[in-house]
């Protein structure tokens, strides 16, 4: 098949009806038109930031898009949720320069999903190569790819990409018809625990889930305003903008789930998630008042409830967070891949990563081991 690929500055260039003729298919909220769409439109992602949009679409001998890949050119690694700084730095004191770099991932998003948006293998592999061929037209540090699925990592290990392991914490649907059928899975300590904490959490408050025309304007306010003061908070300053929220609400209100916590009819909490085929990811979550158990309550709790009620498969809760082991969320296997184009890092790199993924899974067969809160046998 001759495929010709081509660059954009921005997912609006290219379009919603193609972008997503590729993207749809896949159920994946992260890499439609309207979310990507709505990162840059809201000034969240853009080269004033250190995102610029250099996303592909790889085109038939009619000229239709076939396929479509999210790619950024970085000035820095913020947001990503992969850590390569330390490469960066062993670049630039060898006297390189490492930004910058290609980047194809949903911003501000670690969450495992699809880049290479096609129907068939050799659009794949025309997005990967045109891809790689970027970065060595610009002559850039390297090419990341973060997050992709298991089988687009191994494709890429094939292509000859660097693959790296990493681990998140998921809560899997083993058809449970309830709560309490997902309760009676785990130790009997853990179900009196996790009780204990959903009692304390609710106390005084009325805890709703919105989704679709349920949620207003106001809502996404509070949300902001609790978005903003664990931002910044926890790393200095949140990546996401007001409109940001407005434009999502806009545009896939069906496919959010936002969790909101209300005192006396004022809200103090909420938690944002998102609703894909057959998965529910859940995102940012703030508030602005101390509760005891209130994060775990609204992010993990009530999102596990929903997935219950909406027969999803899965909970994916976000990066980091041992802690959420004990609340029936697993580690779990998450990848990325990289395209180094100086020799002595890539090799430097190679190395480190070989010796690191069996490290990774070690760690994660001894973590579900010893700390699992469900029943054995």
């Amino acid at each position: 098949m001759n495929l010709t690929v081509q660059v954009h500055e921005s997912i609006q260039s290219i379009g919603r009806a193609d972008w997503d003729v590729c993207a749809g298919p896949t159920g994946d909220p992260f890499v439609s038109h309207d979310f990507l769409n709505a990162c840059e439109a809201s000034g969240s992602a853009t080269p004033r930031q250190g995102w610029a949009g250099r996303h592909l679409t790889a085109h038939d001998a009619t000229g239709a898009v076939v396929g479509v890949m999210p790619l950024w050119l970085k000035g820095h690694s913020q947001g990503e949720y992969v850590f390569d700084h330390a490469w960066a730095d062993a670049l630039e004191r060898a006297g390189g320069a490492y930004y910058p770099k290609l980047l194809s991932a949903v911003p501000f998003t670690p969450v495992t999903g699809p880049r290479l948006l096609a129907a068939t293998q050799a659009a794949r592999e025309a997005l990967l190569a045109g891809a790689v061929a970027l970065t060595e037209r610009q002559a850039l540090s390297s090419l990341h790819v973060n997050f992709p699925t298991r089988d687009e990592w191994e494709v890429m290990g094939q292509a000859g990409l660097l693959r790296r392991l990493d681990m998140q914490y998921v809560w899997t649907n083993r058809g449970y018809g309830s709560f309490d059928d997902f309760l009676g899975a785990l130790s009997s300590s853990r179900r009196k625990t996790i009780r204990r904490e959903r009692r304390e959490a609710q106390a005084g408050l009325d805890i709703r889930i919105l989704t679709g025309g349920d949620i207003r304007e106001e809502h996404w306010d509070a949300f902001f305003a609790f978005y903003m003061d664990t931002g910044s908070r926890k790393w200095g300053r949140p990546y996401l903008t007001r409109t940001f929220f407005s434009l999502i609400g806009e545009t896939m209100a069906d496919r959010i789930a936002l969790v909101m916590a209300f005192r006396d009819g004022r809200p103090v909490a909420g938690a944002l998630n998102l609703i894909g085929r057959d998965a529910l990811y859940g995102r940012q979550w703030g508030t602005v008042e101390d509760a005891p158990f209130l994060h775990f309550e609204l992010c993990y709790y009530r999102a596990v409830e929903f997935a219950i009620e909406r027969g999803l498969s899965r909970v994916e809760a976000g990066a980091q967070g041992e802690h959420k082991i004990a609340r029936g969320y697993l580690p779990t296997p998450v990848y990325s891949a990289h395209y180094i184009a100086h020799p002595g890092l890539r090799a430097a790199v190679a190395d480190y990563l070989e010796r690191e993924r069996p490290a990774v899974e070690t760690e994660m067969a001894a973590m579900t081991e010893a700390l699992s809160p469900y029943r054995r046998g």
